[in-house]
């Protein structure tokens, strides 16, 4: 009895590998597993543009917020030394989220193009 009970697991090992190894099954797994990885590869370049946009957000409020304190402390003599950084973090700032933009619309157009199959 226990011959005939492996012969039949045999015989449905053998139904399970002729499935999973058919070709076409191998194919269109590979290129299911090829699009996750390229769809999280672009997940994290989103999530590395977000870090950068926010990590520029930061530094620049800290610039901004120092120059003001600066500004208003000496104005007559502050403002013309302190205005052009309040400026230039302004610009960071458009500039990280221009980055992000441009990032996040590749990454998307990427995963677009890539066959899913």
């Amino acid at each position: 009895m226990e011959q005939l009970t492996f012969m039949s697991n045999l015989s449905d090992v053998s139904q399970i590998n002729a499935q999973l190894l058919n070709p076409q099954v191998v194919k269109t797994q590979g290129a299911g597993k090829a699009y996750q990885s390229v769809a999280q590869s672009m997940a994290i370049a989103v999530q590395d543009a977000t870090n950068y946009l926010e990590n520029a957000l930061i530094v620049s409020s800290a610039a901004i917020a120092v120059a003001t304190e600066k500004i208003v402390s000496n104005p007559p003599a502050n403002l013309p030394i302190y205005t052009p950084v309040i400026q230039q973090a302004g610009k960071t700032v458009t500039m990280a989220a221009q980055n992000f933009s441009d990032i996040g619309m590749k990454a998307a157009a990427v995963l677009k193009n890539f066959p899913s199959s």
